[in-house]
């Protein structure tokens, strides 16, 4: 079988770390995707994060779910592929106001709170984030490219676009 075929389709609330093929999540909306990469060691992973804080839910058992428990998750597994913590770099995509006529004046934006979520929990790792397509009123799907790190982000909306 040829290596460089595989993707891992990466569904809300899950993740997954690899080191050959292409990563991917569908349909983003309100969700973020924290995609992480290490350049020398050629090892990259995506979390589908769906809520900002463990507080918004009652099932908390799921780590990949939140972004404070997702970013070290991915870390963990990364390391374990041989991806190094200091040369690892993030990018994320997501978190869009899907039905932002809906919500009352002063109400939840769970998409931008998530944006923020994401940034905070990288911001704690140490992990900088060197590219981004956040926030808008579009859904998007992601695809990492494990090859080269490059991430490739479509949208019915916007069309596609390399990060």
């Amino acid at each position: 079988m040829n290596t460089a075929l595989v993707e891992i389709r990466v569904k809300v609330a899950d993740y997954a770390v690899a080191a050959t093929g292409t990563i991917s999540t569908i349909g983003l909306g309100s969700c973020v995707a924290i995609i992480l990469y290490d350049a020398r060691a050629h090892v990259g992973g995506m979390a589908h994060v769906l809520l900002p804080s463990e507080t918004m839910s009652r099932d908390r058992s799921n780590p990949a779910k939140f972004p404070g428990t997702a970013v070290p998750l991915l870390l963990g597994e990364m390391r374990l592929l041989g991806g190094r913590v200091e040369r690892i770099r993030a990018k994320i995509v997501g978190g869009a106001s899907m039905f932002g006529n809906l919500i009352p004046s002063g109400g939840i934006n769970v998409g931008e709170r998530n944006i923020a979520a994401v940034r905070g929990a990288l911001s704690h790792a140490k992990i900088p984030i060197i590219a981004e397509d956040v926030g808008a009123d579009h859904g998007r799907s992601v695809f990492l490219f494990l090859d080269d790190g490059r991430v490739e982000v479509r949208s019915l909306k916007k069309g596609s676009r390399v990060l």
